[in-house]
Formats: C-alpha cells, structure tokens, sequence
C-alpha cells in the first residue's frame, strides 16, 4: 500500500492493525526526502538517524502493548523550535552553529506522544517574512510552483506536508504563519486560542527558553485533513508544566454542532483597506456555496461585526510594536523621526506600521485597550454566529521575491501592485483578538494553484472551527497531491 499521503489518523489505526510498522514509515519518509526535496528544499535539518532509532523503538513499544495518540506516525517541526542536538537559527547567519540542550515543550510532547521526528522544516530570516528563505538553508519552493513561495514563516511545514514528507508538523503563528503557508500549499492549519499552547522553547536562538505569555503569537498544528489537525492539537494543547499546568488542566469545549446544517456562518470576501483577488474570492465562494447547499446558515452582513478597518490598524501597530523592540537605538531613534514627520493625516497600514514601530508603553496600553473592545464584540457575535469564513491572503502564492527591503515589496492583487504587508489584514483579524482560526484548502485556482480560507471561531471553542472543517473536507474534498 502507498501511506506517503494517509493520514495520521489512518496510520495510526495502520499501525495499530499491524499492517505497516513506524521503520517501514520511517523509511519511506526518508526515501521520498532524499529524492524530491533537492528541489523543494523543505527540510532544512534532516535528523534521519535518530529518527530510525526512534522508530525502532516506536515498534518494540507497540509490540509490548503500548498505545500513545501518535506512536510511530512520522512528524516534522518547524526550525524554530528547540531540538536538542540540532540548532535553532531562525535562518540568522549568526546562529548557525548554536545548539539548545533541551527540547521544547511541544517537541517533548509529541515524543510523549510517540512521534517520530523527522527533522526540522524551512523559515524566513528571523521569522519575519511571508516567504521561507535564509542565508544559512536557502529557498523553500512551492511544491506546486517551484518558481513561486510556499509562504512563510512556517512554509517548510507547509511544503513538507504537501510534498509527503511525513503525515504532521508543527508550526507557529503570529502574522499568518501557520495559515498563509498552508493556504499556498493546499494543506490544513489550525492557529489556536491565544494562550492555549505552550510555547515554550520555541524562542529565537540563544534567548533563554522561559514560560512566557506571549502577545499574538502562537504554536499550532499543520496536517493533511482536518480530523489530524485535532489529533495533533490534542497533544499540543496545555499550559506550560512550569507555570500554569502545575494547577490547571484543559478540556476544551465540544464543538456548537455536529452537523453541517446546524452552523450559523458569516461570509467575508471584503475587506474595506485591500481588495480580495479574484482567485480566493472564487474560493470563499466554493465554501460558502458548499455550506447553503449543506444546509448551513449563511449571512454575509451583520451590524455585530467589529470595525474591519480599525481592527486591521490596531493589528498592525501591535504586531510592528514588538518586531523592533530590539532595534539598536540609533535605529529605533531613526524610525521615530520618520513616525513623528507623518501627517496626522495619514491613517494609511503603512503608517500604522512606522507608528507602531515606535509605539510608547502609554500608546500600547491604549492599543490593548481597544483590542480589549474588540474581543467583546467578537464574543456578542459569536452568540449569534458560530463561525467565520474569510480569506487568508488575497491571492495564491506569489513568485519569490527576495527584495532585502521588505517595506519596498509589493503584492500584485489582479494586476493592481499594494504594499507587501498590506495583505496581512486578513491574517490579523483573529490573530488581534486572539481567536481561533482553522484553514482548509477551496480548491484550485485558475492558473492550477492551491487556494484555502480560514474560518474563525469563539476563543477557547476551537473545537468549532475544527469540526467545521471536517464537515466541509467531507462535501467539497481536502487535500490533493501536487500534480
């Protein structure tokens, strides 16, 4: 039997039923690496031979009756993530030989777990891109384009998976990075509830791996069907051990409905700073057609919906306040002359990102404020809605485009150029409030590229957008192999 593209779940009861072995897995895994990713260039730090030794023992464990969520299912994690014995870059040339001694906390849960960790996947320079490309481990292509990005930051993770390069991996997310990837790639990606998550360890290179709270940012699951992204997220959910686990476990509620027909949906497919390409506004489309048709209750407007335009500006001022906050001071005082020459005028992204670059503690008090405001109108929307269906990025993957000036990049939306972050909108409407968010793939593109969509949730009930997803894989299809 062919088990590149089975589910973790269906390898899991493989496994169980003696009908593959994880060395068998394993194997093949490092088989179809070592052939196809010359050119894919996904995996970044392969680490075959302890996954073989891991694998082995995967076996004898089974053989002596063991039973663990993903024992002998082959894994990969993201490069930001700490491995002890492999380094952590964060595709910063300065870093290159810098090796943690210890695992992360979601890296040991998986090996609690029972995974088999193949290696680790691809990232942008410093996290901080929309593409996976660095110095140190080179381009990440799109296993459906070689010529264009598979999105970034954790675009290793989404290449790996749509190229059969082991059933899971984990990724990160604090400006779409688990979902724009996967939205490239044509796989599924859940970037949970803020907070739900451990992330510790996965911290850039040599900064201590604490237990902090972080804002915004996230680590979640990827996977080729919607039910394995729940698996995963199963074993990745939690409080750190060292801080809030020591009193609290979690059990995440059930989701709203069972049922396709029973779920109250709001469509997105506009956003009032960036238009939405026609390529994703066809897959929104498909899904929310695919939902009518199942039975679904379908809005496309609601007075309950928090301002898009204001939500999309305190998102980015959040998100640049932290990007800088280790600037050198000269370069931090330069940005500041540039925020304050501004004209008040301007309320335009790319002066939300100058001013949040140089956001004073007051300021981003301010901010938090209103995000606080936001969350509330997300919780009196979410009574009456269950979900919401929106875009990820307004078009498909893009070419690769390795401007070193990321301000100076632009996005071609239908032949029209916006600026390169811009296209972060959709991204940071759950990212902001932390909510949530679950991205399934809609089809193909015109031009025979992948395109998926998210669809939001109440925070803390991922199980919602989760079971959604699974509802939708089943009438519209999930993922499809790169041709």
């Amino acid at each position: 039997m062919e088990w590149t593209f089975q589910s973790a779940e269906g390898l899991v009861a493989a496994l169980r039923a003696g009908d593959v072995t994880s060395a068998e897995l394993t194997d093949d895994a490092i088989t179809r690496i070592e052939r196809d990713d010359r050119v894919i260039n996904a995996i970044c730090v392969p680490d075959f031979d302890r996954a073989r030794a891991a694998a082995r023992d995967a076996d004898t464990a089974r053989t002596r009756g063991e039973d663990r969520p993903l024992l002998g299912v082959v894994v990969t994690v993201k490069e930001s993530y700490n491995i002890a014995g492999l380094p952590t870059t964060w595709g910063m040339p300065q870093y290159r030989d810098y090796v943690p001694a210890e695992d992360a906390v979601q890296v040991s849960r998986l090996r609690a777990a029972g995974a088999v960790v193949l290696g680790k996947t691809n990232v942008p320079l410093g996290l901080q891109d929309i593409q996976s490309f660095n110095e140190i481990y080179g381009t990440t292509n799109n296993p459906w384009d070689h010529a264009r990005t598979s999105g970034g930051s954790s675009g290793g993770s989404a290449a790996a998976l749509a190229a059969g390069f082991g059933a899971l991996s984990v990724g990160s997310d604090l400006a779409g990075s688990l979902r724009t990837p996967a939205h490239f790639c044509g796989v599924y990606a859940h970037k949970p509830t803020l907070g739900l998550a451990a992330n510790r360890g996965m911290v850039p290179p040599t900064m201590p791996a604490l237990p902090v709270d972080l804002d915004l940012a996230v680590v979640g699951p990827m996977a080729r069907t919607a039910r394995d992204l729940t698996l995963l997220l199963d074993v990745m959910a939690g409080p750190d051990p060292l801080t809030l686990g020591k009193a609290h476990d979690v059990t995440l509620p059930p989701a709203r409905h069972e049922r396709l027909g029973d779920f109250r949906v709001l469509v997105l497919d506009e956003h009032p700073l960036l238009p939405t390409g026609s390529a994703v506004r066809a897959g929104v489309n498909r899904v929310a057609d695919a939902l009518v048709e199942g039975g679904a209750r379908v809005e496309r407007h609601t007075a309950l919906l928090p301002d898009l335009a204001e939500a999309a500006t305190l998102y980015t001022r959040l998100l640049f306040s932290g990007s800088v906050a280790r600037f050198p001071v000269d370069a931090y005082e330069r940005l500041r002359t540039r925020a304050d020459a501004l004209s008040a005028h301007d309320q335009s992204l790319d002066a939300a990102r100058l001013r949040g670059m140089v956001l004073s503690h007051r300021d981003w008090i301010e901010a938090n404020n209103r995000r606080e405001l936001h969350r509330h109108g997300w919780r009196q929307l979410f009574a009456e809605f269950d979900a919401v269906l929106c875009p990820i990025t307004p078009t498909p993957a893009f070419p690769h485009d390795h401007n070193p000036d990321l301000l100076e990049r632009r996005i071609d939306i239908d032949g029209v150029e916006y600026p390169y972050f811009d296209q972060l909108v959709w991204a940071g409407l759950a990212t902001m409030p932390g909510l949530p968010a679950t991205v399934i793939p809609a089809g193909l593109s015109p031009g025979g590229l992948p395109v998926g969509v998210q669809l939001i949730g109440p925070m803390f009930e991922d199980r919602t957008p989760l079971r959604l997803a699974e509802l939708l894989e089943q009438r519209i299809g999930g993922f499809r192999a790169p041709r």
